[in-house]
């Protein structure tokens, strides 16, 4: 299993999801990718940039199941 926690630049979870968790999946050093990110209501207090929950589901649902080629769970947090 990976664990990412971001809370830094929105890309920065784009390269967790599709290439970090990818690549160590396909290399069968994990069974199942992490990444816990805040919620839209946190990302409003932090300064500018911050990923957050939502946006990510919507990519991930929009890319299908093949992508990323991970299992993957994703966590919101909230203040």
């Amino acid at each position: 299993m990976s664990v990412e926690v971001q809370f830094g630049k929105y890309s920065f979870v784009q390269f967790d999801l599709f290439v970090k968790h990818a690549a160590d999946y396909m290399n069968d050093r994990i069974d199942l990718g992490i990444e816990i990110v805040p919620m839209k209501s946190m990302e409003r207090e932090m300064s500018s940039g911050p990923p957050y929950y939502e946006k990510h589901l919507n990519e991930i649902l929009r890319q299908g199941r093949i992508f990323p080629p991970v299992p993957l769970i994703l966590i919101g947090v909230m203040p």
